[in-house]
């Protein structure tokens, strides 16, 4: 199911998230007209139109990668628009001879040459991510744990990577499975505890929600390695009985500290905390 996002201002891209794999979708016109400075929406159509002909052409998969949305518009009513995902629009971003797109084709430059480098030297993403979150103020200590919770994701979905599970959708699935059967609630009802729109669950999880994340994950693993599951329905009961096993500690846990394991707290900036409140009013 996808939840539309009307825009609010000619600033401000028509968006809709697909609730099931948490993919945004953008209006490539809207995104367009934003960095030709076209005056009009139609006007931004148009040039869209040339574009997509010149990508065809070229034989960019760019355009191929771009789908039809039924979009709320600024009247509030739904018309079919080609939307995007934030990969596929960073890609049209480079087709677009434009100064307002020079700042981020310098960005994705500079963002590649370091994956080039990670991939030559995987420590240094180890090193990046600690950094970025260090200066989010994060402890070591939550870092540490949010490094270990990712290391056992990752062999979470490499064992589904092997065995017939599709990254996306099918992911997203077993992840938010996994999660309400240990936390009680599921990733999206999780993220609105929180106050939490775009942002990554995990990066504003408290210690206690990474160690039971990753604990439901590690036991899902596990089991799923003992019965050899492979497609959905068998790595989908696995999931459920690694759940299960973080929920019995979770309750364990909370009976004996009178507390729950579960926390509204996020890591978000005081201002833009308070620019998300105002908006869910």
């Amino acid at each position: 199911m996808c939840r539309s996002t009307p825009s609010a201002t000619g600033n401000k891209a028509n968006a809709a998230n697909d609730e099931a794999t948490e993919i945004w979708w953008f209006s490539v016109v809207d995104i367009v007209r934003v960095l030709t400075q076209q005056p009009d929406y139609q006007t931004a159509r148009k040039y869209w139109n040339k574009l997509k002909e010149r990508l065809s052409k070229e034989g960019s998969e760019s355009v191929t990668n771009c789908h039809r949305l039924k979009l709320t518009a600024a009247d509030g009513k739904k018309y079919l628009t080609d939307v995007a995902t934030a990969e596929t629009l960073l890609r049209l971003v480079q087709s677009v001879p434009s100064p307002k797109a020079e700042p981020i084709k310098l960005w994705l430059a500079k963002v590649g040459y370091e994956r080039m480098q990670e991939l030559a030297d995987p420590s240094l993403s180890v090193d990046r991510a600690r950094a970025a979150w260090q200066q989010h103020g994060r402890s070591e200590k939550w870092i540490q744990q949010r490094m270990m919770g990712q290391e056992t994701r990752n062999k979470l979905t490499d064992y589904w990577a092997n065995h017939d599970i599709k990254a996306g959708k099918e992911y997203a699935i077993l992840t938010n499975l996994i999660h309400q059967e240990w936390a009680g609630v599921n990733v999206k009802q999780h993220k609105e505890m929180k106050g939490l729109q775009s942002q990554n669950l995990r990066d504003h999880m408290s210690e206690a929600e990474l160690i039971f994340t990753a604990l439901a994950e590690l036991s899902t693993r596990q089991i799923a390695e003992s019965r050899d599951a492979t497609g959905m329905p068998e790595n989908q009961a696995a999931a459920q009985s690694g759940g299960k096993i973080a929920k019995q500690a979770r309750l364990e846990l909370e009976s004996k500290t009178g507390k729950s394991v579960l926390t509204a707290d996020n890591y978000l900036p005081v201002n833009q905390a308070a620019a998300i409140k105002d908006k869910e009013k």
